[in-house]
């Protein structure tokens, strides 16, 4: 199986090692904006650069993975399914509702795969918690309180392309809110807050947001995001039922202190970032692509998945411009069930 990988930044570099070990992928080509980087890269792992995205149809994959920067998804994933190919891009599809339909319609009018990079699904903290939720081992779930917390912020130049908090990180807490639970949100309410570095004022975006979530059939989430959390990178979830209570993401790397004098301490090693924190998620995502491409399994997360997750993330920023709560039926697009 031979992979073209387009982008080699952070998560591009870290799937093109992944697939580089991989045992049924013979070859990778990978690209770049910047091609002296994906040629560095390709020379490390014994693997091809290509100048450009053309040459990567042109010189002939078997799928595609796209890790470049949002604004370029789509049309990506367009060419993609136009050439009969499998692509496994990174969330978010678009950066826009209009832009996330157009792409799946694409590959639906295509018949070709689209999978999508949400790999807290593969973490198995979640997969923990997915199982004691349907097991009913909680009960009634009546709380889920999530957190994400980054340790610094993204690049300036980064901001204005990658959507917007919401869109951006807490995406991943409201794919992993539907997956987990099995449940749809009904509306949301949310705020933001822009008090830190200027260069989110100056990209119309917060540095930190919170959203409370109610969900078809009562349970109440509270999520909440920062991207200037200085004592690590902490991502957690907490659900709590009627007859039980639990947390992922809760370990002996967890980058929160008790003030409890029998309190466990601060950790000697805390997660710096979320390549380390979902190393092997990440690993598993792409293990599952190609067990896909192979025809080995469904597809574990379709674009329809990602276009719920960002319907979530447009009414959390409507909410938060306008200081309302938004039901979920003023958002374009219709629900799919999570439930299976």
């Amino acid at each position: 199986m031979r992979i073209g990988v387009i982008g080699t930044g952070r998560i591009g570099t870290l799937h093109a090692r992944t697939l580089s070990r991989h045992r049924d992928v013979g070859s990778l080509i990978l690209t770049d904006a910047d091609p002296a980087r994906a040629q560095q890269l390709a020379h490390r792992l014994g693997e091809t650069a290509a100048p450009g995205v053309d040459e990567i149809f042109r010189w002939g994959v078997d799928a595609v993975v796209i890790t470049t920067v949002t604004s370029a998804h789509a049309e990506l994933i367009g060419r993609a399914a136009r050439s009969g190919l499998p692509v496994f891009c990174e969330k978010p599809v678009a950066l826009d509702l209009a832009g996330t339909s157009h792409a799946l319609a694409e590959v639906e009018a295509a018949g070709t795969v689209l999978q999508t990079g949400f790999q807290r699904r593969f973490d198995t903290g979640y997969t923990g918690a997915r199982e004691a939720v349907r097991s009913g081992r909680l009960g009634r779930l009546h709380t889920v309180r999530a957190v994400t917390g980054e340790r610094e912020p993204p690049p300036a130049a980064r901001l204005p392309q990658a959507g917007g908090l919401y869109r951006d990180t807490l995406i991943h807490d409201f794919d992993i809110l539907r997956w987990v639970t099995g449940r749809e949100v009904v509306d949301v309410y949310a705020a933001g807050s822009d008090a830190g570095p200027a260069m989110f004022r100056a990209a119309g975006d917060v540095d930190t947001g919170a959203a409370l979530l109610t969900l078809d059939g009562g349970t109440l989430a509270a999520i909440t995001a920062t991207r200037l959390n200085g004592a690590g990178y902490d991502v957690r979830m907490e659900l709590a039922g009627e007859l039980d209570q639990i947390v992922v993401g809760l370990d002996d790397r967890t980058p929160i202190a008790s003030t409890e004098p029998t309190g466990p301490p601060a950790a000697d090693k805390p997660w710096p970032g979320f390549l380390e924190r979902f190393g092997p998620a990440y690993a598993a995502e792409l293990n599952a692509f190609v067990e896909v491409v192979r025809g080995e399994r469904p597809n574990p997360c379709d674009g329809r998945e990602a276009l719920q997750a960002l319907r979530i993330a447009e009414a959390c920023e409507l909410s938060r411009r306008e200081r309302r709560p938004v039901r979920l039926a003023e958002i374009a697009g219709a629900a799919e069930s999570v439930a299976g």
